[in-house]
C-alpha cells in the first residue's frame, strides 16, 4: 500500500487483511519504516522530529538499511512460507518522497541502484495507491496525530508543494508500471474504499 499522508493506508490494510483471512489465506501485515525491532528505530528516527535534522540523501539511505532487514527478516520468509506479505509502503515510497517530494533533487538512477542492492530484482505483485488532495490528507493526518502520543509529524510538517510533488510522484510511478500498479480515490469512506480495494485485489490476482 502506497500514497501521501492521511489517505488512510493503515485502516485499509487491516480490513484487507481481515478479507483475506476470511479467504483462508495466511496473510502477513507489515510496514516500513518499522517491520522489525531495528526498524521500530528507525522509524523514530526518519519520521519524529524536525525536518531539518536529515537531507534526502540520508533519508534514502535509511529507508534502504531498514527495506533490506525487513526482506531478510520478514518478506522474504513469510512469501517463501506461501504466505500473503501486505506491507504499508514499499520502496515506492522511497522514490515518491525522496526523488519527486524533493523536487528531483536526487539522482532517479542513484535511487535505483539502492533498490538493487538492498532488494535485488523483487517487486511486488500489486502495489495499491490510494491517492488525495494533500490538503484533504494532511487534514486527516493532523487529526490522528492528536490523538497520539508518538507525534510521527515530520513529514506532515513540510510545506505544501511538497506534498503537492509527492502526489504526483506517486502518479507518474503508476503510469510507468500500470501492470503493477493500481490508483485509486482515497477521498471515499472507509466502506467504499475497502470495497474498491477488493475489487482491485480480486481482479489482479486472481482471488
Amino acid at each position: 500500500f502506497e500514497g501521501g499522508e492521511g489517505t488512510g493506508k493503515s485502516t485499509q490494510i487491516k480490513l484487507l487483511a481481515d478479507y483475506l483471512k476470511s479467504k483462508d489465506k495466511d496473510v502477513v501485515l507489515t510496514k516500513e519504516p518499522g517491520g522489525t525491532d531495528i526498524g521500530l528505530e528507525l522509524r523514530r528516527i526518519l519520521i519524529e522530529g524536525e525536518i531539518s535534522k536529515l537531507d534526502a540523501e540520508a533519508e534514502a539511505l535509511l529507508f534502504f538499511a531498514d527495506r533490506r532487514i525487513h526482506m531478510v527478516k520478514k518478506v522474504w520468509p513469510s512469501i517463501e512460507d506461501g504466505k500473503w506479505v501486505l506491507s504499508d509502503r514499499f520502496a515506492d515510497s522511497t522514490m515518491a518522497y525522496q526523488y519527486y517530494a524533493y523536487d528531483k533533487r536526487l539522482s532517479k538512477e542513484n535511487i535505483n541502484s539502492l533498490y538493487a542492492f538492498a532488494v535485488g530484482n523483487f517487486k511486488p505483485d500489486l502495489t495499491i495507491i490510494l491517492d488525495i488532495d494533500p490538503k484533504v490528507g494532511l487534514a486527516r493526518s493532523f487529526k490522528k496525530a492528536a490523538t497520539m502520543t508518538n507525534k510521527e509529524t515530520r513529514n506532515e510538517n513540510r510545506e505544501l508543494k511538497w506534498h503537492e510533488n509527492l502526489r504526483q510522484g506517486f502518479i507518474e510511478i503508476a503510469k510507468e508500471e500500470p501492470q503493477r500498479c493500481g490508483v485509486l480515490n482515497a477521498d471515499k469512506s472507509i466502506e467504499e474504499l475497502h470495497k474498491d480495494i477488493v475489487k482491485v485485489v480480486t481482479e489482479r490476482l486472481g482471488l
